[in-house]
């Protein structure tokens, strides 16, 4: 009976979701119910949009400052869903400046909503499943964007734009049936462990999130406007080769190294702007171009949501991590148009805009996978250390013990090591021994010397990988 409860909550967790994520996608972002409503009217498209994207950012940055608890998430999400209803309702008539205003409206009600769906996917999905539930609300959301495009484009931007809000309101259902008392368990939780401070690694996510979607923001000035002749074929078949990406990324095994998918992600970006340059534009041509984008677009994208998604292990606020880390993507697709814009306004050949942005793609690939690695060592580390919290103070004393040192630690190195493994810094160290934190440095300094090791992260590695052998 459990277990039904457990999976009927993370299937309505997900389905809320994904029926918000479509509405988003389709109304105020990549889908075709604004542009069509913006054609219909025959109004200029890109400050609408402009607006929309800084509003959205300022919503999944803010969010978690702003929601702190399980109850408050809830009413916060279903609130904002609510305010992305209403202020849809101008765009059924003339435009007017209700239309700038709603879209802003939509866009911080939609990043509030996004980033309260943190707790949702901490709770009702358990850690080693986070990826799947991930990959599950990018498919679904995308196929359901994919339908209305289809009825925005060749039916009525009207049926379009009701079927977004209809979207809302089911997604509205699906978030309201959902428990709130999985918030007694997070209090006990915190009772037993402290979560850690991941301030770094979040930054260091944020700043790899930002560097990948800055191809995203360029593709969509440079790759797409090129093939703006193609509207049936672009409709239903842009992010096909993202959901197929999508689901190839969740079935993985478990052993395979996701990691290592990344250079393939890198070498059909790189892939997608040299066929850009060397292809015609035709429908064979934009089926390659967008083939190699869209997948590597739906590599990247899972990769770093399912770190988002493992992330939330350690923090006690899951909408700050999300929200930070999504409003990362935002900026990093507002970066990229921002450069797409500038290079195609300087009118080159295509052939040297696409140059320019392989260029710049080039450059941002090289950054990868060094970032990549500093982000997953100091995640592997946040996992030593919460693991080395639930032990009990025999397992935690055994752990230090049982590692062979080239020199035995004196009393306060052995005390400091106990405080490096309780996820502490130096200054936190200083302030708990009443010592100095040049001290503390030179009391690290030695006891990594006496280890054999360079860092924290290799020390708590060390530590346990020895625990493991000899347990």
């Amino acid at each position: 009976m459990a277990q039904l409860k457990a999976t009927n909550n993370r299937f309505f967790s997900i389905a809320g979701f994904s029926l918000l994520f479509a509405y988003l996608l389709s109304f105020l972002f990549e889908g075709q119910v604004l542009y069509s409503m913006l054609a219909y009217n025959n109004v200029l498209g890109s400050p609408y949009i402009l607006v929309a994207i800084i509003a959205h950012f300022a919503g999944l940055f803010s969010c978690g400052f702003l929601v702190g608890l399980p109850r408050t998430a809830k009413y916060t999400m279903l609130g904002s869903m609510v305010i992305c209803l209403a202020a849809a309702v101008p765009f059924y008539f003339s435009p007017s400046p209700l239309w700038s205003v709603g879209l802003i409206i939509s866009g911080y009600a939609g990043g509030c909503a996004v980033a309260s769906w943190g707790y949702f996917l901490k709770t009702f999905t358990p850690k080693d499943q986070r990826i799947k539930s991930c990959a599950d609300v990018l498919i679904y959301s995308n196929i359901i964007m994919i339908a209305i495009n289809v009825v925005a484009i060749n039916l009525s931007p009207f049926i379009g734009l009701t079927l977004s809000i209809l979207c809302l309101a089911i997604g509205m259902v699906c978030i309201w049936v959902l428990p709130i008392e999985a918030e007694k368990d997070r209090r006990l939780e915190s009772e037993n462990h402290r979560c850690r401070d991941i301030n770094k690694p979040l930054i260091l996510l944020c700043l790899f999130v930002f560097v990948i979607t800055i191809n995203s923001g360029l593709m969509y000035q440079v790759i797409n406007p090129a093939f703006e002749h193609l509207t049936g074929l672009t409709s239903w078949y842009w992010a096909v080769p993202y959901i197929i990406a999508l689901f190839i990324m969740r079935n993985l095994p478990t052993r395979v190294n996701r990691a290592k998918i990344l250079y393939v992600g890198m070498a059909m970006i790189v892939g997608a702007f040299i066929s850009f340059m060397l292809l015609e534009r035709n429908a064979s041509d934009y089926l390659v171009v967008d083939t190699l984008m869209l997948g590597a677009c739906g590599i990247f994208d899972l990769f770093w949501w399912s770190i988002i998604g493992e992330m939330l292990e350690y923090t006690e606020n899951p909408a700050k991590i999300l929200g930070i880390g999504l409003s990362a993507n935002v900026l990093g697709v507002l970066s990229g148009s921002a450069l797409g814009m500038t290079i195609t306004s300087i009118q080159l050949p295509s052939a040297n805009v696409a140059v320019i942005a392989l260029t710049v793609v080039c450059v941002t690939l090289i950054i990868l996978p060094p970032l990549n690695q500093q982000l997953l060592i100091l995640l592997k580390n946040h996992t030593y250390l919460a693991a080395y919290d639930r032990m009990s103070e025999n397992q935690q004393t055994n752990i230090i013990l049982g590692m062979k040192t080239l020199e035995e630690l004196t009393v306060r190195e052995q005390e400091v090591l106990e405080h490096i493994l309780a996820g502490e810094s130096n200054r936190e160290i200083a302030r708990a021994l009443s010592i100095s934190e040049n001290t503390v440095k030179t009391h690290v300094r030695n006891i990594f010397s006496k280890y054999e090791v360079g860092s924290r992260a290799e020390l708590i590695s060390t530590l346990f990988r020895n625990q493991i052998a000899s347990s």
